[in-house]
């Protein structure tokens, strides 16, 4: 599947720790950034892919579960550390489960919102994924 962790540096510290994202920690030109809280108990977010955008999710604060499909298979990773971001490259159905009480989730995307860009039902994303292997 087309996603990856990746480690955010963080700078330990007694007064509180310190984490930064710069350089080319991020494999993309970031043209977006925003936030999900407040999510209620047993809410959901996601439900959709990308045809282009790429982005990376991080737990500021709280945990939640990414279940992520590629069309052919299936996976849950849990996000609950600062420091860590999950890669999601174009093509991955995506669903954000489970959240915490008071968790923060922080979207970095490669992308302006374009509604273009959203397949936001899993039947036509994976027609779309079929079609993309001809």
């Amino acid at each position: 599947m087309d996603i990856e962790l990746i480690k955010i540096p963080k700078i330990e510290d007694p007064r509180g720790n310190l984490s930064v994202i710069e350089g080319d920690l991020i494999p993309f030109t970031i043209q977006r950034v925003y936030y999900l809280y407040d999510v209620p108990s047993g809410a959901e977010r996601g439900g959709h892919a990308h045809k282009n955008l790429k982005q990376i999710l991080i737990a500021l604060s709280g945990s939640f579960d990414v279940i992520l499909n590629d069309a052919v298979d299936q996976e849950k990773i849990t996000l609950n550390r600062p420091d860590i971001g999950l890669l999601i490259n174009p093509g991955i159905w995506r669903e954000i489960k489970n959240f915490s009480s008071g968790s923060v989730c922080l979207v970095v995307a490669s992308e302006t919102f374009c509604e273009e860009d959203y397949i936001r039902d899993l039947e036509g994303f994976i027609k779309y994924k079929n079609e993309s292997i001809i």
